[in-house]
């Protein structure tokens, strides 16, 4: 696809969003690769900063109302072109069997946004693909019944796990109107959403992998000494699934012969919660909250620490990690990685092997963070070994090779 005419619409839930780096970083490679498209955001930015992939982003970036209630003119007069479309009936009928399913006020606004996504969808789009399995996707598939398009997915994590199964079931078989095709990138999810289809064929594995020409070569690591200073780093959001809590927890039982600190990268709605654990522990000294950081940041800070660490578990709602981009970064500049096998993550480090997997119990974590610090030849041992799968296994370019493919293949079905 060479045209400089958009020939597919792409919906995100949100655009730009740090948090999501591996999202963008996909679409600038998919538009390298000549895919000419738009992205429909669903949401407007809420982050103050940018990272460097969102730029590179050469498209146009279309908002659909946030809120029906803020747009009615806009929301209204799509409708009406909606109406007119020859898909408008069933795509009606299925949301209206999918909202006395799920009798929510985001079910309403969904089938709002897919009326104007219908509406203002150059006649020149193919096909939609959206990033998550949920909302971006119900919106997607609604506007692709109103004009006739085919539509394709790719799913994550708590998309995946939080989502009802009859409505990833009816997003994955052909007789209602589900995805040409979907792509996720854990074997766990994919196997999971495989389950589900009408055909296996319909889910592939894509990992995200890395891009990394966009990373500096891994930096020249001096041995630490057993008993000098460790610096800790975690790069996530302060949700409960990523298991903040329990490691605070955890550092709060490290010996005071250990000099250590940690460094947080990243927002979310539990830092204050989180900061007043780490005071009432007594650890608040030790700390450095750093907020929300862009790219080049993070791997400033990854290349001065000593070990990084991402806690994972599963949420009281059944939300978790798919196979988080920060532990492959963390794996480009060598830095040592304590995790959890939690999800996919077991995909890409092997404990032992490739870095350290633990119970997220503190006390285990407490374990293997001294395990690690008291053996920096082990971790450096580790560190090396996950650089290399990294490289052999996990660079971006055969997924992103296998998705284009797709994508040109599902364009063709409505030339």
């Amino acid at each position: 696809m060479n045209s400089d005419v958009p020939t597919l619409a792409v919906v995100v839930k949100g655009w730009p969003r740090l948090s999501e780096t591996f999202i963008a970083q996909e679409l600038v490679a998919l538009q390298d690769a000549g895919h000419r498209f738009d992205i429909w955001s669903l949401r407007h930015p809420t982050d103050t900063k940018r990272h460097p992939l969102h730029d590179r982003f050469t498209g146009q970036v279309r908002y659909l109302p946030e809120y029906l209630y803020q747009e009615p003119q806009r929301v209204w007069a799509a409708r009406a072109i909606a109406q007119a479309m020859p898909g408008y009936a069933e795509a009606y009928r299925i949301w209206r069997q999918d909202l006395r399913r799920d009798l929510t006020p985001n079910r309403i606004r969904r089938f709002g946004q897919a009326c104007v996504l219908a509406a203002e969808l150059p006649r020149e789009v193919l096909g939609l693909y959206a990033h998550f399995m949920h909302t971006p996707s119900s919106v997607a598939r609604y506007a692709a019944i109103m004009r006739g398009l085919p539509w394709s997915f790719s799913a994550h994590a708590k998309d995946i796990w939080t989502s009802p199964e009859w409505e990833k079931r009816e997003k994955l078989q052909a007789a209602t109107y589900g995805a040409t095709f979907g792509a996720t990138c854990t074997a766990i999810g994919a196997e999971h959403l495989r389950g589900l289809a009408d055909d296996s064929n319909r889910m592939d594995l894509v990992y995200h992998g890395l891009d990394l020409s966009r990373f500096p070569a891994p930096p020249t690591r001096t041995l630490r000494a057993a008993n000098g200073p460790f610096h800790m780093i975690s790069v996530g959001r302060l949700v409960e699934k990523k298991g903040f809590d329990r490691l605070i927890a955890a550092f709060a039982l490290l010996p005071d012969t250990l000099d250590w600190h940690w460094t947080h990268i990243g927002g979310g709605g539990l830092g204050d919660t989180l900061r007043a654990q780490a005071r009432a522990v007594g650890i608040a000294d030790r700390i450095t909250w750093k907020g929300a950081c862009d790219q080049p940041e993070v791997i400033e800070a990854m290349r001065r620490a000593d070990l990084f660490v991402l806690p994972s578990r599963i949420a009281a709602d059944g939300d978790r990690d798919g196979l988080p981009n920060v532990l492959m970064e963390a794996a480009s500049q060598l830095l040592p990685i304590l995790s959890t096998p939690v999800s996919a993550i077991p995909e890409f480090i092997e404990t032992g092997t490739h870095g350290i997997l633990s119970d997220d119990d503190p006390a285990a974590l407490t374990a293997a963070i001294e395990a690690l610090a008291n053996d920096p030849q082990q971790a450096a041992r580790m560190a090396g070994a996950a650089y290399d799968r990294l490289i052999a296994e996990f660079q971006m370019d055969p997924g992103i090779a296998h998705l284009s493919k797709r994508l040109n293949a599902m364009c063709m079905e409505n030339p």
